[in-house]
């Protein structure tokens, strides 16, 4: 079929500006959630006047809370948060505070993810030289891997070829060439999808494909169907042959699980190919439209058997939001490692390990790995982040590495999707530049990369922000990288950035605008909470 056909298809009827505004999803959904908000308090303030001794009350019960802040497994930024907010109204937020620890709304997909990782922790066999090779390479990366192999089945290869893409558009061109090459199966993860010519050239190949019998099933986060698509988007997938479904749909119910959103991007083709990094399937990811400026986005390709940890991601949280999870297709793909005629071997081609981060579990992966490039750095560590909202520990393992004379540089937007976050980010400035740290701001437009490049033989290319949605909030992914050879190039694709940028100076901090140092102060009080 042809992209024309197919985007004819699949075209949204268009809609008078008001009727969007006043009877779209989301607005139903906002409207309903603030009612149930209403409510909650208005019988809250309707019991409390049948309450004697009110104050002393409130004392004994702000003092409890209190204890059981400090006894709690939460991370000290977040405890600082929610203390402030009791101080302030502490029946309302305690409420508030048990209300986040209950997992309401999102048990079923906790429980379920939890059973998942635990019946496919061993569907991908480690192999046994790839360790003793590491155990023997005094920066290896061993330990790490031992580390991240706690929360679920993450191998380490030394057989897979990775290509590195500098922009979005270098990735989407060579998306379209591997796409065309699938036969067996295509499976996409991503966490926006809108229509347009990205979304249109991508399309027009999975509905050929799944005419000729390759399975192709595609999967994008809930916040889709009140951003780019349609509540019934999957519906006209399935006409084209394709699987489909939403993860976590937005529903009109309060609830917690609207913070755990499925963060990853995700092609797998054929167990054998996948990529991954910070490109969403949307027309300015490669530039095609403007929205802040120029965008700069990166990812990799991975070519081997790194491929099938992303296969087994993919697998996992689709299966999350099935009302029977398959557990015979983890099965099947077990049989993938002993029957695929994957390269051998090569010194050469250094390791790749994929992870993944679920918000859901203790292991706070995503944070821990950037935590171990700084502390093993001694030479370099530069970063590409659009966000910067840093807890204690991410905070201090940055400024240590500097304070100890590694040279630590971190660029940011200079032009802001969001003038919040934007405004938390510049909140670190100061400290961060006291310590030796050099920040810079992409004077051409957005930095969408979440890149991490050290000492010239380790790298992480993901999903993962500097920002608590994707360090406690968010499923995400990333692959590790360890004397990889294409880590130079991702150095040079820094160095090549850094010539675009201004660098922020104690001067610069200094005049900096009044109202965005004060949003960035009053923000810090609810990070955690963003």
């Amino acid at each position: 079929m042809e992209q024309e056909n197919v985007v004819k298809l699949l075209n949204k009827k268009k809609r008078g500006l008001l009727q969007k505004v006043f009877f779209s999803r989301l607005t139903i959904i906002v409207v309903l959630i603030l009612l149930q908000i209403v409510l909650s308090l208005g019988i809250f303030f309707w019991f409390r006047q049948y309450l004697t001794h009110y104050e002393l009350l409130q004392g004994i019960f702000t003092f409890a809370m209190v204890l059981y802040l400090f006894n709690s497994p939460m991370d000290s930024s977040a405890k600082l948060t929610w203390l402030m907010v009791l101080a302030v109204v502490p029946y309302i937020g305690a409420f508030f505070l048990w209300y986040s620890q209950t997992n309401l709304g999102h048990r079923t997909i906790h429980d379920r993810s939890a059973e998942l990782i635990r019946r496919t922790k061993n569907t991908l066999p480690q192999d046994e030289t790839v360790l003793k090779n590491l155990e023997k390479d005094p920066y290896g990366t061993e330990d790490l891997h031992r580390y991240v192999n706690r929360s679920g089945c993450f191998p380490i290869y030394d057989d897979t070829d990775v290509t590195y893409f500098p922009l979005g558009e270098d990735k989407f061109e060579a998306m379209l060439v591997e796409l065309e090459k699938a036969e067996t199966f295509i499976f996409m993860e991503y966490f926006i999808i809108e229509e347009g010519y990205m979304w249109g050239r991508i399309l027009d190949v999975l509905a050929r494909k799944a005419k000729e019998g390759v399975d192709v099933r595609v999967m994008y986060d809930g916040m889709c169907e009140i951003t780019t698509l349609s509540h019934d988007y999957p519906k006209r997938l399935e006409k084209l042959g394709i699987q489909a479904k939403s993860f976590s749909p937005v529903t009109p119910v309060l609830s917690t699980h609207y913070n755990y959103r499925d963060h990853r991007k995700i092609l797998v083709i054929d167990g054998k190919t996948a990529f991954t990094g910070g490109v969403n399937l949307a027309d300015e990811y490669i530039n095609k439209v403007e929205r802040f400026g120029h965008w700069k986005d990166t990812a990799i390709m991975m070519k081997g058997s790194a491929a099938l940890s992303f296969t087994l991601m993919f697998l996992q949280m689709w299966n999350v939001t099935e009302d029977e999870p398959d557990f015979s297709i983890f099965q099947e793909l077990g049989k993938l490692v002993r029957t695929y005629p994957l390269p051998e071997g090569d010194p050469a081609k250094g390791y790749v390990m994929p992870y993944g981060d679920c918000p859901l579990d203790e292991d706070k992966v995503g944070e821990t790995v950037y935590i171990d490039l700084f502390n093993r750095a001694t030479d370099y560590v530069h970063v590409m982040t659009p966000y910067l909202i840093l807890d204690g520990e991410l905070e201090h393992a940055i400024l240590y590495a500097a304070q100890r004379g590694v040279e630590v540089s971190l660029i940011l937007p200079g032009i802001p999707d969001k003038e919040m976050a934007w405004a938390l980010a510049k909140s670190h400035y100061r400290r961060l530049v006291d310590a030796g740290v050099h920040v810079y701001e992409y004077t051409s437009g957005f930095v969408h990369a979440k890149v991490a490049v050290s000492d010239g033989c380790r790298a992480v290319v993901g999903t993962i922000n500097l920002d608590y949605r994707s360090l406690y909030h968010h499923f995400e992914c990333a692959a590790y990288l360890y004397k990889v050879p294409c880590i130079p190039q991702i150095e040079q694709d820094f160095q090549d950035t850094l010539a675009k940028c201004k660098k922020v100076t104690d001067e610069s901090i200094t005049y900096e605008k009044t109202f965005m140092k004060l949003k960035g102060f009053v923000m810090k009080l609810v990070a955690p909470l963003m």
